[in-house]
């Protein structure tokens, strides 16, 4: 073949290969700043201020994976995947990845109360469109990210934390002394000891269950290599000590993986007496769409772990017939309409996408068919927001603010806010109130913001809201002012 009949190819297919070296009209994008690019990509798993939260502060004298400039190009590149860090490289460009990094290092050697809720004072009064609200730090010392709290009358509450803790709160106070003969933790990133319920009989004779999610290790709980899974056990709680432990929910050991992030988790009673509790996809989204992974699901049980004939399930041929919903990514709020007696649920998004999602047997809420967020690198994981047979979400937040406990109110001091919807947020550090009306979200207040990530909310027995933060770490109550 001649010369000439190439040279239309060949011209193309420069074309293609440099467009920027040899377009004259085209404009170079430019790089954005360290910041900005810090702010979009990383911020939501290490903080605002470098504070850190689903993943580590990045102000810090010991660099796990490396300090030398190639290793943090690496990771920015290409991420860290047995931590759940992705990879940013087609996200960003050579002189952005440079930028981020200049960016990161800028900023050490400052104290670690770079995060503004370790440094500002609680307000004692908060004005809310339809009330004041009193505001109390019961506890600010003593706790390791509580993830749980739960009342057992109206003195005493049992609180869980991460790191595999759980602590008497009396009259108030926090109780130093931990309960002991808990099992081990696998505590990592997402993982860890979660969420905590109560058995509806709890008060009776010859009950006091006390259910907890916890994340159970194969071998050392303190090996990051460990494979884990999430396990439902339960107990009781003898003064200071765990006993009758059993285990109601579990995987095959060949299940486990290593993966710590998207783990779930949060256990709910409803009036019926059936155990609900999520979990997350682990990382591993298409999880979330197998029926034959417990992963990615909202799941059902009677108390004692066996599993309702009525589970929409419950037929299939998988081995976990608890299976109620699936397509979820990252449960973490669950809770009860006082009215209508349906579960609702968040849950988080990539970047952008948290849900609120009303649960129904046999539902498939779309993960990872459809999604209204992105990967955090910034591509495209499914370009459809609707698709035959998912349910979408009632209601979803883009930019993403890190949706986590949700309660519905039927408290006696707080009428105004009767059955609506009270939410925390750990990205942006906030509890705001949804109004709901006829599965709708019709609209929403911040109450409070930017004391702490939002790990659990609460009503006690004389009806006050009581909220678990971390960053800092505390307990605060909240009633109307009289």
């Amino acid at each position: 073949m001649p010369f000439s009949a190439l040279l239309p190819s060949l011209i193309i297919a420069l074309t293609i290969v440099l467009p920027r070296s040899l377009g004259h009209d085209e404009q170079k994008k430019p790089a954005r700043s360290g910041e900005a690019i810090y702010q979009t990509y990383c911020a939501t798993c290490h903080g605002l201020n470098f504070e850190g939260g689903k993943a580590q502060s990045l102000i810090k004298e010991i660099w796990q994976f490396g300090s030398q400039r190639y290793a943090m190009r690496d990771h920015v590149n290409f991420g860290i995947p047995t931590v759940g860090m992705p990879a940013f490289g087609a996200a960003l460009t050579s002189e952005e990845v440079d930028n981020v990094l200049d960016f990161v290092v800028s900023k050490q050697g400052v104290e670690p109360t770079a995060n503004p809720s370790a440094r500002r004072e609680v307000p004692k009064k908060v004005e809310t469109e339809l009330n004041t609200l009193e505001v109390e730090v019961l506890v600010s010392e003593g706790l390791d990210i509580p993830t749980g709290i739960e009342f057992v009358d109206d003195r005493r509450a049992l609180i869980t934390e991460r790191a595999g803790g759980m602590h008497w709160l009396i009259d108030g106070k926090l109780d130093p002394k931990e309960i002991q003969g808990l099992p081990p933790t696998w505590y990592f990133r997402d993982a860890g000891m979660l969420d905590l319920a109560l058995h509806p009989e709890y008060e009776d004779d010859n009950n006091g269950w006390v259910y907890i999610a916890n994340s159970h290790p194969l071998g050392d709980s303190k090996d990051r290599k460990a494979p884990a899974m999430l396990q439902i056990i339960r107990g009781r709680v003898n003064d200071y000590d765990w006993i009758d432990h059993e285990v109601i929910f579990s995987i095959p050991r060949n299940d486990y993986t290593v993966s710590s992030i998207h783990f779930g988790t949060r256990i709910l009673f409803d009036k019926k007496g059936y155990l609900y509790f999520s979990t997350g996809d682990k990382g591993v989204p298409e999880n979330s769409q197998d029926l034959f992974s417990a992963q990615g699901k909202i799941h059902r049980l009677h108390d004692d772990g066996t599993i309702p004939q009525d589970n929409p399930f419950y037929n299939h041929p998988t081995d976990y017939k608890s299976i109620y919903t699936y397509g979820n990514r990252n449960p973490q709020g669950i809770d009860q309409h006082p009215a209508t007696g349906e579960i609702w649920a968040t849950e988080h998004g990539p970047m952008g996408g948290d849900e609120l999602n009303v649960v129904r047997p046999g539902l498939n809420h779309g993960w990872p068919i459809t999604t209204y967020g992105k990967n955090h690198d910034g591509t495209i994981i499914s370009d459809k927001t609707e698709y035959p047979g998912v349910t979408p979400p009632i209601h979803y937040w883009v930019p993403s603010i890190a949706t986590c406990p949700i309660a519905f109110v039927s408290s006696k001091l707080f009428p105004e806010w009767e059955n609506q919807l009270l939410l925390g947020a750990l990205k942006y550090q906030e509890i705001r109130r949804l109004v709901i009306e006829d599965d709708k979200v019709i609209k929403e207040e911040t109450l409070f913001q930017g004391y702490g990530r939002v790990r659990e909310l609460k009503f006690s027995p004389d009806g006050a809201l009581y909220a678990l933060t971390n960053n800092p770490d505390q307990l605060l109550r909240f009633s109307p002012k009289k």
